[in-house]
Order: C-alpha cells, then sequence, then structure tokens
C-alpha cells in the first residue's frame, strides 16, 4: 500500500474559521494525502511566534483528525503536534491558514499564521504560509483563488521536493477580488505602520483602548531590483517569497565590529 503523504494545517484564525475549512476542503481534494488539523480555539490574530509555558495546555478533537487546541496559539499548535500526534514520524508538510487578510512586509514579524509556519521550519518540516488580502467589509470573502494556488503548489512539492532549504519557509499572499492570477517570487517589502488607538468608555467610565487597523500601505525600499509582495498584489498578482528564520543584520556586522573597538 502506498505510504500516504501526511500534511498538518494550523492557523491563527481559529478552528472554525471560513479560511480554515476551505484550505482543508481543498488539501483532501488531492490523491494520496491525509490531513491533520490543530488550531486554535479562539482567534489570535498578530500573536506572533509566541508558545504558552504558563499553564497547561489541551487537545480537543472536532472531528477525525481534527482538533482544536484550548487557548492555544498557532505554534502551541505545530510545537505540540509534533511532540504527540506526529512523535514518530514528522508531517511531510505543513500548511498554516488560509489566513483572513494579508500577512506582507514586517506584519510577518505579529503574524500567528506565519508563525505557525515558523514553528514547521524550526523542526525540519517543510511549511507554507498562506493568506488571503481582502476588503473587510465583506465578512466572508472568497477564498477560491487561494485553494486553486494552495493545491498547485502542494502537487509540485509532492511531486517533486520543497524548493527552499531549513530555516526557510513560503510565504504566500492571494490578490482580493480576482479569479485567476500569475505566481511572482517576490521580497518581503517594508510597511508604513500608523500609530492608531481608539478610545471608549464603559458604562461606568472606565475607559479601554482597541488598537486601529493599520492601513494597507508601504514604503519604496532603495537599492532592491526585485518585487515586493505588496507590489506584486496590488498588481492583482500571487505574491510568494521565500522567508528565513535567521534575523541576523549581517551587513551592520563589519560596521558594529568597529563601533565596538
Amino acid at each position: 500500500m502506498k505510504k500516504k503523504y501526511k500534511i498538518l494545517v494550523t492557523n491563527d484564525d481559529g478552528y472554525e474559521a471560513k479560511g480554515l475549512l476551505c484550505l482543508v476542503k481543498a488539501l483532501k481534494e488531492l490523491d494520496g494525502v491525509e490531513v491533520t488539523v490543530v488550531a486554535p480555539a479562539n482567534e489570535k490574530s498578530a500573536c506572533g511566534h509566541s508558545l504558552t509555558l504558563v499553564r497547561p495546555l489541551r487537545f480537543v478533537s472536532v472531528d477525525d483528525d481534527f482538533y482544536k487546541l484550548d487557548d492555544g496559539t498557532p505554534s502551541d499548535c505545530v510545537y505540540l503536534s509534533l511532540s504527540t500526534l506526529f512523535e514518530n514520524e514528522k508531517p511531510d508538510l505543513l500548511v498554516s491558514g488560509i489566513n483572513r487578510g494579508s500577512n506582507m512586509g514586517e506584519d510577518i514579524t505579529y503574524s500567528g499564521t506565519a508563525a505557525g509556519a515558523m514553528e514547521g521550519v524550526l523542526h525540519d518540516v517543510p511549511s507554507i504560509a498562506i493568506s488571503q488580502v481582502m476588503d473587510f467589509t465583506n465578512p466572508d470573502g472568497d477564498f477560491t483563488l487561494a485553494m486553486k494556488t494552495i493545491k498547485k503548489l502542494v502537487l509540485k512539492i509532492k511531486k517533486g521536493s520543497f524548493p527552499l532549504p531549513k530555516r526557510e519557509f513560503l510565504n504566500i499572499n492571494i490578490p482580493a477580488d480576482v479569479d485567476e492570477a500569475q505566481m511572482q517570487v517576490t521580497y518581503a517589502g517594508y510597511r508604513f505602520y500608523a500609530n492608531d488607538s481608539h478610545v471608549h468608555r464603559n458604562p461606568r467610565g472606565e475607559e479601554y483602548y482597541w488598537l486601529g487597523l493599520h492601513p494597507l500601505d508601504f514604503v519604496p525600499r532603495d537599492g532592491v531590483e526585485e518585487v515586493s509582495d505588496y507590489e506584486a498584489v496590488q498588481a492583482g498578482k500571487i505574491s510568494i517569497t521565500p522567508i528565513m528564520l535567521d534575523l541576523s543584520a549581517y551587513k551592520s556586522i563589519k560596521n558594529l565590529k568597529s563601533w565596538i573597538e
């Protein structure tokens, strides 16, 4: 009997998110694929690459090979899955998403979706993070192109090999309101961040704040010939960015040595 190609799926929007369910549906349509889902019980957007160290975690079965992790982060989901469900054999691939909203530029450092892929490659599991750029006035969103894209990429990886070395993952952003699109290899752009928060008062007169939603705006990056993820998406293309976990600023090492001396 031919060995199944095992895929671990997680996200940061929670186990009931439409994007996650669309991802699972797309992957299960592929021949010879076995999908295991471990997702947060609650939305964990912008939680970054965080692990839960101050309280216990618990798997809750939702369906066959489908679990929610009680108050866990995407990194928790991957970490705990690999040490329990995949203790004897690692999955062949990890896919995190499909996120509701973009994860481009420095948003990658905030992203729970990207963090799921980061945790995967830390354990030598080839990993993909996939996000759907969208208009948030539409509460549901259309994940059709994202589903087509992930199926195409997973098939290519399954039949061949993962295109990146260890500790690097693919970060994919799907443009909004597009039925078909070309793929473009990109770099992570420089995001423009506003410092926006909204103050309100509860019935007792106590102040509380909601952090504002930043505009999707990017700053041009000097000296880079490649196209950024933002530029590709704005042009209606699918952005595919290789992301590495090494945060060392190699170009600054020489100057820092001189400064220290």
